[in-house]
């Protein structure tokens, strides 16, 4: 990607452990009965995690049950057909778009969609090359409904 993105180190790192801590008090069923209740509220993997988390004190849901909140989703067919960082992709692209129809002079907007247009191509590849979307599945295609 951009050299620039490299420098910094100023984040958070996850512990090195793998398996689950002493002090929480859920069990891996509870757990994963929670992921579904949450998925089936309509929040995305990630925000499930960040509840889990915020509000229930799961530091992660892997080390607990032994499969990301992805996998468990998939397990109870609640997961969504797109994956969710090439959706908020898709996303942004849609809201960039709209904005140039009514400005359309705006050349660092016109510049920014086509970095987004192209992290989109390039996650396009990689969940083809996978198989997380179909093979015949394109971008131009597919119409975003932002409400």
């Amino acid at each position: 990607m951009r050299k620039s993105k490299e420098k910094g180190k100023s984040h958070s790192t996850r512990p090195a452990r793998t398996t689950p801590p002493n002090w929480l008090k859920y069990t891996p069923d509870e757990i994963e009965n929670l992921v579904i209740e949450l998925a089936k509220r309509g929040n995305p993997p990630s925000m499930i995690g960040l509840i889990l988390r915020d509000q229930y004190g799961i530091p992660l849901v892997k080390q607990v049950v032994g499969k990301k909140i992805t996998e468990i989703l998939e397990e109870h067919n609640l997961a969504s057909q797109l994956p969710e960082d090439l959706y908020n992709l898709l996303r942004r692209a849609e809201r960039i778009r709209r904005h140039l129809e009514e400005h359309p002079k705006d050349k660092s907007s016109r510049r920014g969609l086509q970095l987004i247009e192209s992290k989109i191509w390039r996650l396009t590849k990689y969940y083809r090359r996978i198989g997380k979307i179909p093979q015949n599945w394109s971008y131009r295609s597919y119409r975003l409904r932002i409400s």
